[in-house]
């Protein structure tokens, strides 16, 4: 049996893949995280693993690579790491004094810093209403274009709280989450190209599933799931398995804060 782990991240999901498929069995780890797959191969080494450091949407040159034409099953958990987050040397926390990066690969594509000292106030406002459906975008892009009139925006840490001086407390309060969150996943997900990234993966991926090999999807995101949501809803390709995404129980968003937006999709394919 051989199965794909899209996103190896902290490595988890990637364990117990290669806990289940057994020694006469292959796992491919797949990440766009240079660190992530050197923190694997030095953690996971000894189980049958292999390592590939690419985009989840290149699937079939990954599979090319190692001279493997179908999978039987397929993971991919959309988003940031608990470890990409606690990197602070890459933007990815609010607290981070390191640049605000955001890149999940580093020698790809532009730094969040750059976009939001570049974009027009109004094109930076659509980004972040868009990819983060902020509701005070537009207050917080003009914050964003004051406060660089007087110097370029660098640290996570300061943009962090440029972005919580525009939206207004009671919005905050009522919401429990860090002011910023919202901004900070619509740069994430621009400067990856994140949407586009799982969009190409989902036209990609049936030509490479084994007929009755599954495709589970865990999103943070109603844009990421609504195109997971459509893409299991074509009945040539998939038979969905989960008429309605499985969300996490009580206990587990206790033990563990980030899986309280987390979504989960599965299908089979034709």
């Amino acid at each position: 049996m051989t199965v794909v782990d899209g996103t190896l991240g902290g490595g988890g999901h990637t364990r117990l893949l290669a806990e289940i498929v057994g020694p006469t069995g292959r796992v491919i780890a797949i990440d766009r995280d240079p660190e992530a797959i050197q923190r694997g191969a030095d953690e996971l080494g000894k189980l049958p693993i292999r390592f590939a450091q690419a985009n989840f949407c290149n699937l079939p040159e990954v599979l090319d690579a190692v001279e493997v034409d179908k999978i039987d099953g397929m993971l991919l958990d959309v988003g940031i790491s608990s470890d990409q987050l606690a990197d602070r040397e890459r933007g990815f926390s609010f607290e981070s004094d390191g640049p605000l990066d955001l890149r999940f690969d580093p020698t790809e594509g532009e730094p969040a810093w750059r976009l939001v000292n570049r974009l027009r106030p109004e094109t930076l406002a659509d980004l972040i209403y868009e990819f983060g459906e902020e509701r005070h975008s537009r207050r917080i892009a003009r914050r964003i274009a004051q406060a660089r009139e007087r110097n370029p925006i660098e640290s996570a840490k300061e943009f962090a709280k440029l972005v919580a001086s525009a939206v207004p407390r009671k919005t905050t309060q009522q919401k429990r989450i860090h002011p910023a969150t919202r901004t900070f996943q619509a740069l994430r997900i621009a400067v990856n190209e994140e949407l586009k990234s799982l969009q190409v993966a989902l036209e990609r991926i049936p030509h490479r599933l084994k007929s009755g090999g599954r495709l589970v999807v865990i999103s943070f995101h109603s844009l990421e799931d609504r195109l997971v949501k459509q893409a299991f809803r074509s009945p040539q390709v998939w038979k969905c398995l989960t008429s309605s995404p499985i969300e996490a129980a009580s206990d587990e968003v206790a033990r563990n804060r980030r899986s309280r937006s987390a979504r989960l999709r599965a299908a089979e394919r034709i």
